[in-house]
């Protein structure tokens, strides 16, 4: 995994509430056993009319052009619904690297972190402040001091992580990753036990 440190970005503003990992990656294009290409099929029957990638909805913020960046901003509950890791890959792939809600599903959460993606989780006041700004405006997430910031602004607010996932997430490791960083412990503490 890349690791995540500091993320200054635009950000593409999807207001939406409820939105299940169903709406993210439709079922039928769960087939493939690698997590490249889902990024082309994320919100694939919001972008498309009638599935056809000739006709994309003009209303859909990501068949707009002036929405771009790394950082999906979306309404409260976001990734509800079946637990399919798939929805996390589907967001990776598209090139977004943290989404900001007021509320996970916490399948979804851990789905996200053990895939590289940061769920910010913030207040209901401070994701309508987000929506607010103009489409230009960047945030900066700061995995370390665990704040996001609207720049441009004085708004900023601390967001909770498990600081295991934080480890990783800092030093890009995914589970291996991270057991492979402590082995020199785990061989000195079997020693020990001998």
């Amino acid at each position: 995994m890349k690791a995540f440190t500091v993320l200054t970005s635009t950000f593409v503003p999807l207001p939406v509430e409820n939105i299940d990992t169903d709406q993210i990656i439709p079922a039928r294009f769960l087939k493939a056993t690698t997590k490249e290409g889902f990024g082309k099929n994320l919100f694939r029957d919001w972008r498309y009319v009638n599935n056809d990638e000739a006709k994309p909805k003009p209303d859909f913020v990501l068949n707009q052009p002036q929405y771009r960046g790394e950082i999906l901003v979306a309404g409260k509950n976001f990734g509800c619904g079946s637990s399919r890791e798939h929805a996390a890959w589907s967001i990776l792939d598209y090139g977004f690297r943290a989404v900001v809600s007021s509320f996970f599903a916490d399948i979804f959460k851990n789905n996200a972190l053990n895939n590289g993606v940061l769920p910010v989780q913030v207040s209901d006041e401070f994701l309508a402040e987000i929506f607010k700004q103009p489409n230009d405006s960047t945030l900066t997430i700061d995995l370390e001091k665990q704040t996001i910031s609207i720049d441009g602004t004085a708004k900023k607010e601390y967001f909770e992580i498990n600081e295991y996932k934080k480890t990783c997430l800092l030093n890009g490791y995914d589970d291996i990753d991270f057991l492979l960083s402590i082995k020199d412990d785990i061989v000195q503490y079997e020693e020990a036990r001998k």
